[in-house]
């Protein structure tokens, strides 16, 4: 089957490598200046489970239709990559979207229609880098997706996913783990940005764990709101890492942050803190921490282009 992926970014590329390792026939989108640079290098990954650096397919423009796209791109993008998309979106193309959150889903809905479009969500820490590798921290790995009506996915799509190894799972209930993500990277990216500091730097000091658990709880009583409750498991399972000292772990807005770029600010903390509004839900911390980043995202938007 024909695989296209959106992108050759942290999230795109790490997985495109992934794929190709197993002998899957995959080709990127990407910019021109992107397409250059793998042209020229190929494309760089360095992981726990072992470096990756081969040439690509890398295009600048949909040649065909594919069986399976998969896309990750940035949210604030998604429009964009939605028009660069149309061509490669056939009779039977399926479309996996990898982005954190939820709101995503209607405009790919609208796109393309509900029935084509996946739920996905993966729990990875990766980056691309300044000179275009891809690198990953630490060891997690896990990528679950599933048809968001409860069916089986179409087979040949669910093998190929599946052949990347025990940590891609199928499930049941697409939407009721994309919420517990969406609970658990709210939480990660709030505390982290807002502390600037990562959960270890936060649990560090007096207050910083039950701070980290609190944010934790607002975003969890969203997603009770709106019909998907994590279950306890799930709950503590988030609350260990979060709150785990030493964890050098920090949310990949931080790092865009740090690195003076545009953030996921709204499609995450403001997507989830206006389904809390429409909810009449208090949630405090969520508010300080998508204030911080909209002062920030201002300051942005306002320095002079270069």
């Amino acid at each position: 089957m024909r695989i296209l992926i959106l992108g050759a970014g942290a999230i795109g590329g790490y997985y495109g490598a992934r794929l190709i390792e197993t002998g899957a026939d995959v080709s990127f989108l990407v910019r021109a200046a992107r397409a250059r640079q793998l042209a020229r290098e190929g494309l760089r990954v360095h992981a726990s489970r072992g470096d990756f650096t081969r040439p690509v397919r890398a295009l600048e423009r949909i040649d065909r239709a594919y069986d399976l796209v998969i896309v990750s791109t940035k949210a604030y993008d998604l429009g964009a990559a939605i028009d660069a998309l149309r061509p490669a979106v056939g009779p039977s193309t399926l479309v996996l979207p990898l982005l954190n959150g939820i709101a995503h889903l209607d405009a790919l809905d609208a796109a393309f229609g509900a029935d084509r479009v996946l739920g996905g969500l993966c729990h990875i820490s990766v980056t691309l880098e300044p000179d275009g590798a891809i690198r990953q921290f630490g060891a997690l790995e896990r990528l679950t997706f599933g048809d968001r009506r409860g069916a089986a996915v179409r087979a040949d799509v669910a093998s190929t996913l599946r052949a990347l190894g025990d940590a891609v799972v199928e499930s049941a209930d697409i939407l009721a783990a994309m919420w517990d993500k969406f609970a658990f990277i709210a939480t990660l990216a709030g505390a982290t940005c807002l502390m600037r500091g990562s959960v270890g730097d936060i649990v560090a000091v007096v207050d910083g764990a039950a701070l980290v658990a609190r944010l934790h709880g607002e975003c969890c009583a969203v997603a009770a709101a709106s019909g998907h409750a994590p279950t306890p498991a799930s709950i503590a399972s988030a609350q260990s890492i979060l709150t785990a000292r030493g964890s050098p772990l920090k949310a990949s807005m931080l790092r865009d942050l740090e690195r003076g770029a545009r953030t996921e600010c709204e499609h995450i903390l403001g997507d989830l803190r206006q389904r809390a509004h429409a909810l009449e839900l208090d949630v405090p911390l969520l508010i300080a921490a998508l204030a911080h980043l909209r002062v920030y995202e201002s300051a942005l938007a306002a320095r002079p282009a270069h």
